[in-house]
């Protein structure tokens, strides 16, 4: 073609218009970072990535607000949560992706973040939480109490502050109109309010340690109430059925996506522990659960009369694990009960401190250039108690190498429903044990009742 060649000769071709910018502070690319390292960092899934822009696009242009720009990021998390910066940074963990059945429900929770960004929620909620973590860390930096030291162990400092009722039930509204004016099914709001509601259900009597953990329903309730109140707003636009829910796609897409803890992290199977990436494992006592923060792995026995926890510190080659123990990082330290011993022939030393209300079994193996950290605590201390946390110290070993690669992390499989098949035989095809059939029922938004057809495409847990 001639480079002379006139503007009048040369077709007219329409540009896309370049997406509104997210304004970005320092204040705000630190916020950033603190999510990323709190919630595993960010989970690389260019599928995933993709059809998660698509939906946000889709959202901003149905929005009042078009020219509101939208960042997304897919957190490495299993725990089923989604919120907003003010800027209009979105964060959804791909436990919540895993959790929802369709493009719909997916749409719901985004515009429901949206909401919040468009009516300043998330402004509100920010000093909120600025607020909150001024107080905690004059209660830390004050504080000598090994009881607080205890409490700890079942806190974190990632503190997001709730929104208030009223700015849920606004945000619901909002992002249900948002949805339906995108040609999403408005209903999907609902389902994954259920949905939400629950897995929060399957979650019940087992307290999570972890603020990666800490999941939707924990700032977003899903009440009953909750859950009328959006399906009266979708009633509004339409009955039942009339949006797009895009359930092939969606479920296409989540095909391979990892489900529940990232193996490469750590990650807790029951009451044993194994992080591959340090090479070392050790199973919790009988009766605790486990979480693996980005801090530490805690535990916590049924009831909430025991606790424990597990990290590591850099400790001078030439400071004896004793000397350690005496060093004073632990207050109320009886230094006449320092021992040292072996743990699978890695040096090891014990000690026990006390507190008003509980009491303390500490641990310090010295593995490689480091030092692990057993803190146990027990609200009533006895012998028997003192055994198992003694006995869970000596499951502390390297992993072989063999044992390193064999470490896989669960994924979602995605699967056709043939003849013979029932919600029975499907859920015993997954790689879990522990409530197989709710977790299925669950994970794929089947009812308590609800059967299986030939030829639904649902989804199963797999190694």
């Amino acid at each position: 073609m001639n480079r002379f060649q006139t503007a009048a000769m040369t077709p007219t071709v329409a540009m896309p218009k370049p997406k509104p910018a997210v304004a970005q502070t320092p204040a705000t690319e630190k916020e950033h970072e603190r999510i990323l390292a709190s919630y595993g960092g960010a989970y690389d899934d260019p599928r995933l990535e993709s059809l998660v822009s698509k939906t946000v696009d889709r959202l901003v242009a149905a929005s009042d607000r078009p020219d509101q720009g939208y960042r997304v990021t897919i957190l490495n998390s299993g725990a089923v949560n989604a919120f907003a910066l003010p800027n209009g940074q979105l964060y959804v963990t791909r436990g919540l992706l895993a959790l929802a059945s369709d493009t719909s429900e997916l749409s719901s929770v985004l515009s429901h973040e949206m909401a919040h960004v468009l009516s300043k929620h998330a402004a509100m909620r920010e000093d909120q939480a600025r607020q909150a973590a001024i107080v905690t860390r004059v209660v830390t930096d004050m504080s000598t109490d090994p009881d607080l030291t205890a409490l700890a162990l079942a806190k974190t400092k990632l503190t997001m502050a709730s929104f208030s009722r009223n700015q849920e039930f606004e945000a619901d509204g909002i992002g249900v109109g948002i949805s339906a004016r995108a040609h999403f099914d408005p209903y999907g709001a609902a389902r994954f309010l259920s949905a939400m509601e629950r897995n929060a259900e399957l979650k019940a009597g087992k307290s999570s340690l972890d603020p990666r953990a800490q999941d939707f329903t924990s700032s977003h309730p899903a009440t009953p109430e909750r859950v009328q109140n959006a399906l009266a707003n979708a009633r509004q636009f339409s009955g039942p059925g009339a949006g797009e829910r895009d359930k092939a796609d969606y479920l296409a897409t989540l095909d391979g996506v990892i489900y529940g803890e990232d193996p490469s992290e750590g990650f807790a199977r029951g009451r044993k522990f194994q992080h591959p990436k340090l090479g070392f494992t050790f199973t919790a006592p009988p009766g605790f659960s486990l979480d693996n923060t980005a801090q530490a792995v805690l535990g916590l026995k049924d009831g909430g009369g025991e606790a424990l926890r597990l990290d590591v510190v850099s400790v001078p080659a030439e400071q004896s694990l004793p000397q350690y123990l005496r060093s004073g990082w632990m207050d109320n330290v009886d230094t006449a009960s320092v021992e040292e011993f072996t743990v699978n022939g890695f040096p090891a030393a014990t000690a026990t401190a006390t507190g008003e209300q509980w009491s303390f079994r500490l641990y310090a193996v010295r593995f490689g250039s480091d030092v692990y950290r057993f803190i146990f605590a027990a609200k009533s201390k006895s012998a028997a108690v003192d055994r198992t946390f003694r006995e869970s110290v000596a499951t502390f070993r390297r992993m072989s190498l063999k044992e390193s690669e064999q470490v896989h992390p669960l994924r979602l499989k995605i699967v056709t429903v043939g003849a013979n098949d029932t919600v029975e035989s499907l859920a015993h095809r997954m790689a879990i044990t522990d409530r197989q059939v709710e977790r299925f029922r669950v994970i794929n938004g089947l009812a308590a009742n609800e059967r299986v057809k030939p030829g639904d495409r649902l989804k199963i847990v797999v190694e």
